[in-house]
């Protein structure tokens, strides 16, 4: 009976040697994952930018840069162009590794004042308010939505027929 169990465990620790041995090589292998790379949003070139110039107009800014990302809510008055790099590895979420922002600033004659550029590094991260507006009326629990039409039948002498009433040979 020992016999049997000597053979029995020299596989199992075979096998539990090669798990800890490939848990161990295995991120050894990590760095030479390339992350798959993707461009997202507005990709301009550097000289694009470099051709803009305070006193320029948007009609030249349009003609240079082409259509904004997106435009400030106040007046127009800032063209913003958006784009951003992101690297994935194998089964992770896309991290974003660099933004870049050309911000495009306009005076009321739509003529440009100043042209900035911002990173990810200027970036800032925005709580979200997660308060929950009030609703007026009443609340049903699930329970009252549930029974809530129990007792509310047509009346008879209304002279609206309810459901399931009158003669089922007729169409209407």
């Amino acid at each position: 009976m020992t016999l049997y169990r000597k053979h029995r465990t020299a596989p199992l620790l075979a096998t539990a040697a090669c798990l800890a041995l490939a848990a161990v090589a295995l991120p050894a292998c990590a760095p030479l994952v390339k992350p798959v790379v993707e461009e997202r949003g507005y990709i301009f070139e550097p000289e694009d930018l470099d051709n803009l110039q305070a006193g320029a107009s948007k009609e030249q800014v349009r003609t240079i840069m082409g259509s904004p990302s997106t435009v400030s809510t106040v007046d127009g008055e800032a063209w913003y162009y958006i784009s951003s790099k992101f690297e994935t590895y194998t089964f992770y979420q896309p991290k974003e590794v660099e933004r870049t922002v050309a911000a495009v600033y306009f005076d009321k004659t739509d003529v440009v004042q100043q042209v900035a550029y911002y990173g990810l590094e200027d970036g800032q991260i925005v709580n979200f308010v997660d308060r929950k507006t009030p609703t007026r009326g009443k609340e049903l629990t699930i329970l009252g939505q549930l029974f809530g039409n129990l007792g509310r039948f047509n009346n008879p002498s209304s002279g609206i027929p309810s459901v399931g009433t009158g003669d089922p040979t007729q169409r209407r």
